[in-house]
């Protein structure tokens, strides 16, 4: 591990990568080749491709701040100037915006000493990505693991950070944990069960603890890790409904039921689609009243000389009157009325 943060210099050498490419790959054709062989000598030309992608990418995305960063200080201070400079050369902004992270993540991970430049090569370019990305423990295990000369490509990048968010929770059971450790339970089965435990309140992680203590096999973390996702959106949805709360309804013994019945999930979507109508209601009224008040406005500027425009908000009435009418199909065979009744001031 590095101890303190690489020079200017040490960065320039590791990122340092010949642009005249001039491979010799070897004859598709030549039955004397191996298969093992052609293979090889692909995958070392491709792993030269990698690495050029991901050094040109992070230079990219330093030479694209600095452009940035420029126009922030002595700019006008609206982008412009750094909009024309990514039209110039036909990068989006999106594009341009996600080099920007990938330069931003490079120097976070060399300047705090998380990434020796030497081994950056050992890197493909969406490993590194994942990397940055990560939680600093498993920067460190990925680091490790590219200092002593592992490939890492994004594959390594999730089975260590599996590993790691298997063996370091304090949700799961010490009896699940030896299990992992002893190679009878992969931690990429439970990692997912690890983050949906995560979202639930401590009064939902008995239940579960125990069932996984008791069987601490594949089957039934992935039954718990499901239960667990449905209990998650069960109670996020279900805090989100305002019919719910302003009713006089037990949560936890509507859901001990839906445990006992089995019927979680139906519980859990029931409440989710509750959420979502809630929702669309209210941006429905909202856009029914901008399009009213844009109506009335219209009208007021127009007059009896403006036959066409008149005639658009005669068209228009079937959506900006108390009643709003909407034709669900093209031949109009099926129509949906609904009365817009509200109470209170509005």
């Amino acid at each position: 591990m590095v101890e303190t943060a690489p020079s200017s210099a040490e960065i320039a050498a590791a990122l340092q990568t010949p642009t005249d490419f001039n491979f010799q790959l070897p004859d598709p054709e030549d039955e004397e080749i191996l298969e093992y062989e052609f293979e090889q000598q692909l995958d070392e030309v491709w792993k030269v491709c990698e690495r050029f992608d991901l050094q040109t990418d992070i230079w990219r995305g330093r030479v694209l701040r600095a452009v940035r960063d420029r126009e922030k200080k002595g700019g006008e201070g609206r982008g412009q100037g750094f909009l024309n400079w990514l039209k110039n050369r036909e990068i989006t902004k999106s594009q341009a915006y996600a080099l920007i992270q990938l330069a931003n993540s490079a120097d976070t991970l060399l300047a705090e000493g998380q990434l020796d430049p030497l081994s950056i090569n050992n890197f493909s370019k969406r490993a590194f990505v994942e990397t940055a990305k990560s939680a600093p423990e498993v920067q460190r295990l990925v680091s490790e693991a590219a200092q002593q000369g592992d490939r890492i490509t994004r594959r390594e990048v999730k089975q260590l950070s599996d590993e790691w968010t298997a063996m370091s929770s304090d949700l799961l059971p010490d009896e699940v944990k030896e299990k992992s450790a002893e190679g009878g339970l992969p931690p990429r089965h439970l990692a997912p069960l690890v983050r949906e435990m995560e979202k639930l309140p401590d009064l939902h992680l008995k239940g579960i603890q125990r069932e996984i203590a008791a069987n601490p096999d594949i089957d039934t973390v992935k039954t718990l890790t499901s239960e667990a996702r449905n209990l998650s959106k069960y109670l996020d949805a279900a805090a989100q409904v305002q019919t719910i709360r302003d009713a006089s309804l037990d949560l936890e013994m509507a859901l001990e039921e839906a445990l006992r019945l089995d019927c979680l999930n139906t519980a859990a979507d029931l409440v989710k689609q509750a959420s979502t109508l809630e929702q669309t209601v209210a941006k429905l009224y909202t856009t029914w009243k901008r399009l009213g008040n844009l109506a009335d406005r219209l009208y007021v500027d127009t007059g009896a000389s403006n036959p066409h425009l008149r005639s658009l908000l005669s068209c228009l009435d079937s959506l900006t009157n108390e009643v709003i009418e909407v034709k669900l199909d093209d031949a109009g065979e099926n129509l949906v009325r609904l009365r817009v009744i509200t109470e209170g001031n509005h």
